[in-house]
């Protein structure tokens, strides 16, 4: 379908501190929104609760890596360089898709993430014995950034010199910041994957690198090239969704006392809690990349085949049709159905690990310091990213 740029709505200038303002216009519009990105693509966004997670399992929605490439490089000038996808469970459908799932899964198994319960306590602990005795700390910097990166760098066996240089290709790979070139985050990071496979490969080690560079199912097993795309995938989802839930959740409980109140008097009902804080501020706004391999209806809206489609989880979370007062904290709601991690075939992968995280990160922090509180009351900074939702800074005030 030829699309008039021209005549197509883009993000409001506020998109980046409050979509949800947005996400609500679209929906009372009928829920399904044709925009133009900050990226120059154009697609079709995707509001509504029912919508979004029915289009999660609907396989008419592809994912192949070949094919947004295609999309994405119809329109560029001759002279442009051609986006190229790494080619990792994300960018894969059925068949394929299944088998690295598999085979990813041998590796990174849930029996495996529950053994790192005491590791993460101990990482966690450290991170605050470096805060306890200064007065103000940006929490993203000190706290909910280090212990991801650490947990999930230690888990695929990341040298800790090598870390800040990841965090800084992470940043660069999701801002949609102007002038910031993403493509060249991804760049430095499979080639510093691509020495590190070659390491492993000849010294293995008691790390998920290790593992998925022996990983087999049967006479199958992961390429080289596989292995460095995988793990590309789960230092990216394996940390930066992590950093948000806890920096967005714990901005969440500092805006509303009467909440943080109630669960610091009862820390065990931490794990229903972090399932609120998934909800309300979704660590992925939009989720990764698909689009329709053939005509389809979503909702009331008939998409033709060749469109990508955004599906909007932040505002799926919101839908008063499946939670009521969606924009308010209620830890005492029942929030389980909620799409934080995706829903069908594509379901996140490290979804335990970061709720393991989560729920330890949470309850260390607000046991260790109890009169928390922000150290500021002006408007906080997001991140300009379509994909991601989360803080730039959080500036806390800990005594």
């Amino acid at each position: 379908m030829t699309v008039d740029q021209d005549q197509l709505d883009t993000l409001p200038d506020d998109y980046f501190t409050d979509p949800h303002r947005a996400h609500r216009d679209w929906r009372d519009q009928g829920g399904v929104h044709q925009v133009r990105l900050p990226d120059g693509t154009t697609g079709w966004l995707v509001t509504g609760y029912a919508e979004v997670r029915a289009a999660f399992a609907d396989p008419r929605l592809a994912k192949g890596a070949a094919g947004a490439e295609e999309l994405l490089n119809r329109d560029l000038p001759p002279s442009a360089p051609k986006v190229s996808l790494t080619p990792h469970m994300l960018h894969a459908d059925p068949p394929h898709h299944t088998r690295l799932r598999k085979l990813v899964n041998a590796a990174f198994t849930a029996r495996a993430v529950t053994a790192l319960r005491p590791r993460i306590e101990e990482i966690t602990d450290a991170l605050l014995d470096d805060m306890t005795g200064q007065d103000e700390v940006d929490l993203i910097a000190a706290f909910a950034t280090q212990l991801p990166i650490t947990v999930i760098c230690e888990l695929l066996g990341v040298p800790s010199a090598d870390r800040d240089d990841f965090r800084r290709w992470t940043a660069t790979l999701l801002s949609a910041a102007p002038g910031v070139d993403p493509a060249s985050g991804a760049r430095a990071l499979i080639g510093y994957l691509n020495k590190l496979a070659a390491v492993k490969r000849a010294e293995p080690a008691d790390d998920l690198f290790s593992a998925l560079l022996q990983a087999r199912d049967e006479d199958d097993r992961l390429t080289e090239g596989e292995v460095v795309a995988t793990a590309f995938l789960l230092l990216i989802a394996g940390h930066e969704t992590t950093v948000n839930l806890i920096g967005n959740g714990v901005y969440a409980l500092l805006c509303d006392t009467e909440q943080l109140d109630a669960l610091r008097a009862d820390l065990s009902r931490m794990p229903a809690a972090v399932e609120e804080f998934l909800r309300l501020h979704a660590p992925v706004n939009v989720a990764t990349m698909r689009y329709t391999a053939e005509p389809m209806l979503v909702g009331d809206t008939e998409i033709p085949a060749g469109e990508f489609v955004h599906l909007v989880i932040s505002a799926a979370n919101r839908d008063p049709k499946r939670y009521p007062e969606p924009d308010r904290l209620d830890l005492a709601r029942d929030a389980r159905g909620h799409l934080s991690f995706g829903h069908g075939i594509h379901y996140c992968v490290g979804a335990p690990l970061g709720r393991l995280e989560a729920e330890i990160a949470f309850t260390r922090l607000l046991a260790r310091f109890p009169r928390l509180r922000l150290a500021t009351d002006e408007p906080l900074e997001w991140q300009k990213s379509v994909r991601i939702r989360g803080l730039a800074e959080l500036p806390v005030r800990l005594t």
